[in-house]
């Protein structure tokens, strides 16, 4: 019975309930505060979250785990986030894939550099549940 239940609530979210649940989600930052942090407010809510502390690490995990959605810091060693998101949105099985840049840079020119390499959404750090929540809501249903 437990299983319909599942299959049922899956069902209703591919077809337009805005819930976040199920959903799989990737989050990439160098600080593991920040990754526990969207990773304890994003699996309350019942997604499947996934974390990495760098680029190389996310590709890995890109290609593994297959997330419906990427949470992505900008400044990170070795390869950040621009270079990150650029070498995912030129990957044909998943430049479909949104990507959202996190940052504690709320300038206008950074922004511009985060939607020319394929960025879908720039949340600022500290961001709250809220903000957290809407963007998955917005971008992975």
């Amino acid at each position: 019975m437990n299983e319909q239940n599942d299959s049922d609530q899956a069902m209703n979210n591919k077809s337009g309930d805005q819930g976040p649940e199920n959903i799989c989600v990737l989050v990439v930052d160098d600080s593991a505060t920040i990754r526990r942090s969207a990773e304890s407010m994003l699996s309350n809510e019942g997604c499947h979250v996934y974390t990495a502390e760098n680029g190389f690490e996310a590709l890995s995990m890109i290609t593994r785990h297959r997330p419906d959605l990427i949470f992505v810091d900008i400044m990170m060693p070795r390869l950040d986030g621009y270079q990150t998101t650029a070498i995912i949105k030129n990957n044909a099985e998943f430049r479909d894939t949104p990507v959202i840049m996190l940052t504690s840079k709320d300038g206008l020119f950074d922004k511009a550099r985060g939607r020319v390499v394929g960025s879908d959404l720039y949340l600022t750090k500290p961001f709250t549940r809220e903000e957290l929540l809407s963007a998955v809501r917005q971008h992975a249903a």
